[in-house]
């Protein structure tokens, strides 16, 4: 038996007195089609398997054949094969409510996450810094950013420091950059950006600099073309091409040439079709195609394939990025469309969404789906234990993910919870 496989269901049974038989199909999990085919003395149904089991649940079937007199004998049985489903479990909670922190994945396999903004509004900036312990399930405070922020950016640097950047604190967009120190468990500055901007990308190159593009104010209304390069070995700033258009709440992703392709967004004018390709040899910005559809708060996956996995779109529709060609196309839609959910790239090359609204003041998901890059198609999966915004989602090294914070629509929120797959 394998998921979702569509099976015929045949039973055959006789009484001595030659009475039509009445056949009543039901099972435990699954779906059957509403209408079999009977005979007097047979019946079909079709019954499509579901996706996984559940804990607890078995692919078992009950039969109930009855004739004139109502007399009756039961048939029950199972069928085997299918997986167990992926679960989420929920770890020990974060110090504090936080939406809008970043999460990273040190070399030591701890997750550090950093800002955000907590309170019954979440409009109060965090300086507060937590770490988390994928053997001992556990949270650890360490040492505090110098600024509170949130909606800044957050990038594992190649001697295993952490660069945040940018941000907002409270109403003020901010231009401070800091540089923590696993080791010492302290942040140091990191210098500051020409431009204060919160909701820019940050990428790292294969150079060990990192690239920082975009952004805006609070209110997304004055957005940036501007962007710069971090360089590690001196801490300092340098400027470099300007991206073809302003850009804010947009994504970055590393190809697998050195480029750096930037996806979707809003500018100045609203919603940005157009996307474009950075070159660190040059540092230069030229186009590279055009997005079908409607992008903001949107996430990009580089697949194993090379390709990029664009979501974000309220008709659910997923885009395709191929390098070789510079060109997009579509994929299967998604299960659910939302926004601001996270993608997470799995070891065996699946995406994993999780979370996100339908639209601006939807309440948030509890969804998860998984997309199969060779079928091109898009499953649901166990939804999470709490729907939620603004959360994050890292992969730990042991291939489980870890979802932590973001906001339930009133209040950001503390708890966090760790996917496994079977």
């Amino acid at each position: 038996m394998t998921p979702r496989e569509r099976v015929t269901l045949r039973a055959v049974a006789e009484d001595p007195q030659d009475s039509v038989m009445r056949f009543a199909w039901d099972a435990d999990v699954g779906t059957l089609e509403e209408d079999a085919k009977d005979t007097a003395t047979t019946s079909e149904i079709v019954w499509t398997a579901p996706p996984c089991l559940e804990p607890g649940d078995d692919a078992s079937f009950t039969l109930t054949v009855s004739n004139a007199l109502d007399l009756a004998v039961i048939a029950r049985f199972s069928a085997t094969g299918l997986p167990p489903c992926p679960t989420w479990t929920q770890v020990s909670a974060m110090s504090r409510g936080r939406a809008g922190a970043t999460a990273t994945l040190l070399a030591s396999g701890k997750v550090l996450v950093a800002g955000g903004r907590e309170g019954a509004s979440g409009t109060a900036s965090l300086a507060t810094v937590e770490l988390y312990d994928p053997e001992t399930g556990l949270w650890a405070a360490t040492g505090s950013l110098a600024a509170a922020r949130t909606l800044h950016t957050a990038t594992l640097l190649p001697s295993g420091k952490v660069l945040v950047a940018g941000g907002a604190n409270g109403t003020t967009v901010l231009a401070s950059a800091e540089l923590y120190d696993p080791v010492a468990g302290t942040w140091t500055s990191a210098g500051n950006l020409t431009a204060a901007r919160a909701y820019a990308t940050a990428t790292p190159l294969p150079s060990g600099k990192v690239l920082v593009a975009g952004g805006s104010d609070l209110d997304i209304k004055a957005t940036l073309a501007t962007a710069q390069l971090y360089d590690p070995a001196t801490n300092t700033w340098t400027a470099t091409g300007n991206m073809l258009r302003g850009r804010s709440v947009h994504a970055a992703v590393l190809l697998a040439s050195g480029k750096v392709l930037v996806v979707g967004g809003l500018g100045n004018s609203g919603v940005l079709y157009p996307t474009e390709l950075y070159d660190p040899a040059t540092g230069t910005w030229t186009a590279t195609g055009t997005l079908s559809s409607y992008r903001v708060a949107v996430e990009a996956t580089l697949l194993h394939t090379g390709s990029v996995l664009v979501t974000s779109d309220n008709s659910a529709q997923a885009e395709l990025y191929d390098p070789a060609t510079g060109l997009w196309s579509r994929t299967a839609r998604m299960v659910t469309g939302s926004q601001f959910h996270r993608a997470t790239l799995l070891p065996s090359g699946q995406v994993l969404v999780t979370g996100g609204q339908a639209v601006n003041g939807d309440a948030p998901l509890a969804r998860a789906e998984i997309y199969d890059p060779p079928t091109g198609t898009w499953a649901a999966t166990t939804p999470l234990r709490r729907a939620r915004i603004f959360h994050t989602a890292t992969l730990l090294p042991s291939g489980k993910v870890l979802v932590t914070g973001g906001d339930n629509g009133t209040t950001p929120l503390s708890v966090a919870e760790v996917f496994s797959m079977p």
